[in-house]
């Protein structure tokens, strides 16, 4: 057990823009914060930086007038958080014992520590297909993603057709997005009947650029690294038949895992197993002293500014609750 003058005042567990920007306040805030940034090798998608690491190009993000890369961005807030002289941890937390307080963190590398207040700020990982070739071409920017939002105005995909993977809401969502730019949007679902809302469903449905390719499933991704992604070769999931759909991106809409398998089941989520806040309009948990940010409790935004925002607000509310406790 450490002694008390070894208890981290803060912990923050993350390294998207919610984990920096809360390092960056809480720093600020005089808190001396630590931050487990996550292991560089990590063999799944905690890697440091999280999913803005798979994006190219960020025009939406204020500040960048002509947009910029996704790696860079991370890279930028964690130089802005080491000029406050944040210190990081390069490995992953296996566990965050949330049971007494001091709480207890073990990390990968034997990196363990105890803090007084937690955030946590791991972030959700897009679940893919497990395709090699959709591996290869979502780094680099080559026309897989999981975020229409975040990369469907590209040039790339302007006026071109596109391909939507899943049969729920946010894949008719994906699609309705891309229908601003794409010429056509294929909706790829391994089913004769989709899974989202009847409202939702019609929309798509209605919609001219819209096309629902039925009982199908992507086997593999087309293209080569200059042009980038040309199509997919799909399946008929009841012939087996296999054919070849000109595209030049992939949106995958099969959801989001959130990373909370460390926590193991200390706090409740919701359906879709994202953390639940004790107050909505802040970053505190059930727990006393633990707080959550960004896309680990985002299911609906997921966004790199709202993720910021979020970690704004916990570092607040870890500041607040530390000095409630007297502890300076």
């Amino acid at each position: 057990m450490s002694a008390v003058n070894d208890v981290e005042k803060v912990v923050i567990i993350g390294s998207g823009p919610a984990a920096w920007t809360a390092a960056i306040y809480a720093a600020r805030a005089n808190l001396n914060p630590l931050v487990f940034e996550g292991a560089l090798s990590s063999a799944n998608e905690m890697i440091p930086g999280g999913q803005l690491m798979f994006t190219t190009e960020v025009e939406n993000y204020p500040g960048f007038p002509e947009g910029i890369d996704g790696p860079k961005m991370m890279d930028e807030f964690r130089k802005q958080a080491l000029r406050f002289d944040v210190r990081i941890k390069q490995e992953n937390i296996d566990k965050l014992d949330l049971s007494s307080r001091p709480f207890r963190l073990t990390g990968s590398e034997g990196g363990d520590a105890t803090a007084h207040a937690v955030i946590i700020a791991t972030g959700a990982s897009a679940n893919w297909l497990g395709l090699d070739s959709e591996k290869h071409f979502r780094m680099g920017g080559l026309g897989v993603t999981a975020c229409a939002t975040c990369d469907g105005a590209f040039p790339r995909f302007r006026d071109k057709p596109v391909a939507v993977i899943g049969g729920g809401d946010s894949a008719m969502e994906e699609a309705l997005f891309m229908t601003k730019f794409a010429s056509k949007v294929h909706i790829i679902h391994r089913r004769d009947k989709l899974r989202a809302s009847k409202i939702m469903q019609q929309r798509a449905l209605d919609h001219p650029k819209v096309q629902v390719e039925w009982n199908s499933v992507p086997l593999e991704v087309l293209g080569d690294d200059k042009a980038g992604v040309t199509g997919l070769k799909l399946k008929d999931t009841q012939t087996s038949e296999t054919r070849e759909l000109p595209v030049s991106g992939m949106f995958l809409a099969i959801g989001h895992t959130p990373n909370t398998a460390f926590l193991g089941g200390q706090l409740p989520t919701d359906e879709k197993g994202y953390l639940k806040l004790a107050d909505p309009y802040r970053s505190t948990t059930e727990i006393d002293g633990a707080f959550a940010a960004g896309d680990v409790v985002d299911s609906v935004y997921r966004q790199a500014i709202t993720a910021a925002g979020m970690g704004c607000k916990a570092a607040i509310d870890a500041e607040r609750w530390l000095g409630d406790q007297g502890i300076e």
